[in-house]
């Protein structure tokens, strides 16, 4: 129930192995990509509006040696399968669709005027599949980092998190935002990212020590997520249009109160999660840097209430968890988080009740839902790095 971390000197062992078996040679270079958790600001990316993602300690491992031709083969160490590809040329893969995440980012650095080198890679990944926690940008930023560094290219953490997300739109063909790629690319250890997503700005917020992350995962499968997610940005568009705003980020609760009458019940719901959770995660970062982790999860029991009520994109496995951490000491706050409908929860929490806490909760899901949950004990971890040694 409860998932420990994988070290990365584990992960750079079994990689290792799986390179000589495969390549017959030991990688020259290692990079390890984190996933993330969003700690409030729920719904408010494509609404130009401010998010606030933490850089966990599960990662995606690759370890790569330069080749001297055009060609990239890969081994996926977790799921035993390799396939090869030209860089001269990139198709998209029915067959071995990971491999999608890499060649889209061998595409996207190509077509940003990049030259690449071939290599041989090994992946490998504690970072859960699936569960809304960006395994898929984390292999996305770790490819990135290790073709900088083999083929030498001039490429800031910005410029890498644009041309992950730009494979990911352009090439795998999933519409995301820029959350995951700039908190991967540009995370650092004990901080959260306040990211503006309308400018693209950002700012590295302390997370006070003596807490952390639980995160727990109600491995239900988000079934209604494409379809909820198209009708709530269409929703969010319409608001936006009869507020008279460029983007909900620009509305503000007065003005939402005065022309509340001009808008039909649920469109009137939704502007006012999107409006209230930009204020939320603006003062989260206030109370950060002030230390006053019992105001954060104050504010992110209000996101999750928000979220279930006037977002409606919560459900009842989210609900159940969240209302058992609410129950237990050494909680400051807990919420859905990602995009709903399934997934997970996110728990600030006292260091030294993060185990039983994680427990707790555990046990009252499965109670109550009939299914063991996976639950992870985070730290706030650094964006994509080389690993030494």
């Amino acid at each position: 129930m409860i998932s420990r971390p994988v070290s990365l000197a584990e992960h750079r062992e079994n990689a290792a192995r799986a390179a000589l078996r495969h390549f017959g040679r030991a990688p020259s270079f290692w990079a390890a990509a984190p996933g993330r958790v969003n700690l409030i600001g729920e719904h408010t990316d494509y609404n130009e509006g401010f998010v606030l993602p933490v850089a966990i300690d599960r990662h995606v491992v690759i370890g790569a040696t330069p080749r001297a031709d055009r060609l990239v083969r890969l081994y996926a160490l977790d799921f035993d399968e390799g396939v090869a590809f030209s860089l001269d040329d990139i198709i998209y893969s029915q067959e071995s669709r990971w491999s999608n995440y890499i060649r889209g980012v061998a595409w996207a650095l190509q077509e940003a005027g990049y030259r690449l080198r071939g290599m041989d890679a090994v992946l490998t990944s504690d970072v859960p599949i699936a569960s809304g926690l960006s395994s898929s940008a984390a292999v996305e930023v770790a490819t990135a980092y290790a073709f900088q560094v083999l083929s030498g290219l001039d490429l800031d953490g910005v410029q890498r998190a644009l041309l992950c997300q730009k494979a990911e739109n352009q090439f795998v063909g999933m519409n995301c935002g820029i959350m995951d790629q700039y908190i991967i690319s540009l995370g650092k250890r004990g901080h959260a990212l306040l990211i503006d997503c309308r400018s693209l700005e950002y700012d590295l917020v302390p997370i006070p020590s003596g807490c952390s992350l639980v995160i727990c995962n109600t491995r239900k499968k988000r079934g209604l997520v494409d379809s909820e997610y198209n009708a709530r940005r269409q929703e969010c568009e319409r608001g936006a249009a009869l507020l008279g705003v460029r983007a909900l980020r620009d509305a503000t609760p007065s003005l939402l109160e005065e022309r509340a009458a001009s808008l039909d019940p649920i469109t009137l719901k939704r502007c006012r999660h999107v409006i209230t959770e930009n204020a939320r995660t603006l003062e989260a970062v206030s109370a950060l840097k002030e230390g006053n982790l019992g105001r954060v999860g104050e504010l992110m029991n209000a996101s999750h209430r928000s979220l279930r009520d006037d977002y409606e994109v919560s459900c009842r496995e989210l609900d159940v968890m969240v209302e058992a951490a609410w129950k237990q000491g050494g909680v400051w706050g807990a919420r859905m988080t990602g995009a709903g409908f399934g997934g997970c929860t996110i728990n600030l929490v006292a260091e030294e009740a993060a185990l039983d806490v994680a427990e707790a909760i555990g046990e009252e899901y499965q109670r109550v839902i009939g299914i063991a949950p996976e639950i992870y004990i985070c730290q706030a971890e650094d964006g994509v790095s080389a690993i030494e040694g």
